[in-house]
C-alpha cells in the first residue's frame, strides 16, 4: 500500500542547539517519532518550558473552553510583525474580540453564496491557465499559488489576478516567502519588549513594499465608498462594518494590517492544501478517476453546485488532515494549570499541532494512510469532532474557514474535469510559513477525454 509522504523524524534525544537548527530547517523534521504517539510531552530550554498537547480533552480547554486563559504567543508571532502589524491573526484580548465583531459577518455563510461567482471565475482561469502546460511536467504549488491569490484579490477587491495591483502583490509576496525565516530569534529567547527586533533587510523590504500596494487598494476602496461606487465584495463589507459596541470601523491602517493576513492566511494555506490535494489525486488515480467523474456537474455558475461535490470536499478534508497548512499553534499560559498530573506554570507555551494530532496513532484509524471515506465512519467522525481542527477552533477558528471548503474543492474539481494529473518525484513535506514541498510538487497534465 502506498502511504502519503512525511518528513523524517529526527532522534527521540538532541541538544538545544542541534534542535534549533533543525527546527529553523524545518519545524516538521524537527520533531521526534514519539510525538505521533504522546498524549503530552514537554520540551524544556533554559528560557521557558513549552508543551505539545494531543490529548482531546487538553486540546479542548485550551482552543474551546478557555481561550482568554491561553491567548496567541507572541514569541512565534515576532517574525511576521513587519508584514502583519496589529492584525487580528496576532492581537489577543479586547483589540483582537474588536477586530473579530467587524470581520466575522464578512463571512458569515449568506456571503458565501454572494462571493462563489468571484470563486467560479476563479477556478475557470486557473484551468485556462492549464491549458498551456498540457503534457510538461510543471511545479503544480505555482499554480496553485495563482489561482489562490486570483481568488483572495476576486473576492476581496473584486479585482482579477492580472489587475496590476493584485499583480504586484502576488509577485512580491513570492519574494517574502523566500525572504522570511521559520524562525525569528524571539521564538526561542524571551527578549524584552525594549529591545530591537532583528530581521533580515529583504524581509522588511519586502514586507513595506506589500503594505504599500495594500494600501494603496484600500484608500481606493475607501474613496470608492465614500462616493457610492463600490462594489459589493469582502472589503466594502468589512470596511463599512461598525463594532458594534463602540460604533467605530476600521481605520485604514487597521484595515491595511487585516487585509495582509488575509492574503498571508487565505492565500498560503489554499495553495498548500490545494498543491497537496492534486499530488494525492495523481498518487491515487482511482480516486481522481471519481472525481473527475463527480466533476461533470461543472458546468454553470450555480452555488447549488457545490451540494453534488461530495467526493471531492472528502477529498480535500482528507488531504487537510494529512497537510494541514498551518501545521502548529503555539499559546501561552497565563495561570498556573494541572495538566495529566503534572504543573504547568504561567508562562509557558501550549504548542497544539495540527500535524501531530491529525495522524495521532491512538486517535485515529490507519492515521498515516490516505482515506477519504474514512470520514463517513464512526472513528471518522469522532476524530472529526475532536481531533481535526485544519482551521484551529473554538474562538479563534479561522474565520475563512467556510470560505476555503468552497474554494479548495471547486478549484480541484474544476481542474480534474479537464485534466488528469500523474505525479513526478515524491516531494517531501517542510514547514515554513505553510505545510509546503521541500523541491515543489512536479505533475504532468494530459488532458482528460470528453
Amino acid at each position: 500500500m502506498t502511504l502519503p509522504p512525511k518528513p523524517p523524524s529526527r532522534p527521540d534525544k538532541v541538544s538545544l542547539w542541534q534542535y534549533a537548527k533543525l527546527f529553523r530547517s524545518d519545524i516538521l523534521s524537527a520533531q521526534p517519532a514519539r510525538l505521533y504517539r504522546a498524549w503530552m510531552a514537554e520540551f524544556k530550554t533554559p528560557f521557558f518550558r513549552s508543551y505539545l498537547l494531543n490529548q482531546p480533552d487538553l486540546v479542548a480547554r485550551v482552543l474551546r473552553e478557555r481561550p482568554d486563559d491561553f491567548p496567541k504567543s507572541t514569541r512565534v508571532n515576532e517574525g511576521l510583525k513587519p508584514l502583519l502589524g496589529n492584525s487580528v491573526f496576532v492581537t489577543n484580548g479586547e483589540t483582537w474580540k474588536r477586530q473579530r465583531r467587524i470581520i466575522d459577518p464578512a463571512f458569515e455563510g449568506g456571503r458565501l453564496r454572494e462571493t462563489f461567482p468571484a470563486m467560479w471565475d476563479a477556478s475557470e482561469a486557473a484551468a485556462a491557465r492549464l491549458e498551456h502546460n498540457i503534457g510538461q511536467e510543471i511545479e503544480i504549488e505555482a499554480e496553485t499559488s495563482h489561482a489562490a491569490a486570483d481568488v483572495i484579490f476576486r473576492t476581496l477587491f473584486s479585482l482579477p489576478i492580472e489587475h496590476h495591483l493584485a499583480r504586484d502583490v502576488f509577485e512580491e509576496f513570492k519574494t517574502y516567502q523566500r525572504s522570511q525565516p521559520i524562525l525569528n530569534l524571539a521564538a526561542l529567547v524571551p527578549l524584552p519588549r525594549w529591545m530591537p527586533r532583528l530581521f533580515r533587510r529583504d524581509t522588511t523590504r519586502s514586507a513595506a513594499r506589500i503594505r504599500d500596494l495594500i494600501t494603496q487598494l484600500t484608500e481606493t476602496r475607501a474613496a470608492q465608498i465614500a462616493d457610492g461606487t463600490a462594489p459589493d465584495d469582502l472589503a466594502t463589507k468589512i470596511m463599512t462594518t461598525p463594532d458594534p459596541e463602540t460604533g467605530k470601523t476600521f481605520s485604514t491602517q487597521e484595515m491595511v494590517d487585516q487585509v495582509a493576513i488575509f492574503f498571508l492566511a487565505g492565500h498560503e494555506t489554499s495553495a498548500s492544501t490545494l498543491a497537496w490535494a492534486l499530488y494525492l489525486m495523481a498518487l491515487y488515480p482511482d480516486w481522481q478517476d471519481r472525481l473527475a467523474t463527480e466533476a461533470q456537474a461543472i458546468q454553470t455558475c450555480d452555488f447549488s453546485v457545490m451540494g453534488k461535490l461530495r467526493l471531492s470536499r472528502d477529498v480535500f478534508r482528507e488531504t487537510l488532515r494529512l497537510y494541514p497548512p498551518v501545521p502548529m499553534m503555539v499559546r501561552e499560559n497565563t495561570c498556573p494549570q494541572r495538566m495529566r498530573d503534572r504543573t504547568v506554570a504561567k508562562g509557558a507555551q501550549m504548542v497544539i499541532s495540527p500535524w501531530h494530532l491529525h495522524r495521532h496513532e491512538r486517535l485515529w484509524d490507519n492515521p498515516d494512510g490516505f482515506d477519504p471515506d474514512r470520514w463517513h465512519t464512526e472513528n471518522g467522525k469522532t476524530c472529526a469532532r475532536e481531533a481535526f481542527i485544519p482551521f484551529s477552533a473554538g474562538a479563534r477558528v479561522c474565520p475563512g474557514a467556510g470560505f476555503a471548503m468552497i474554494e479548495g474543492p471547486l478549484i480541484l474539481s474544476r481542474i480534474l474535469r479537464d485534466f488528469r494529473v500523474t505525479a513526478g518525484p515524491t516531494p517531501v513535506p517542510v514547514a515554513h510559513l505553510t505545510v509546503r514541498a521541500k523541491d515543489g510538487i512536479r505533475l504532468t497534465l494530459t488532458r482528460r477525454n470528453p
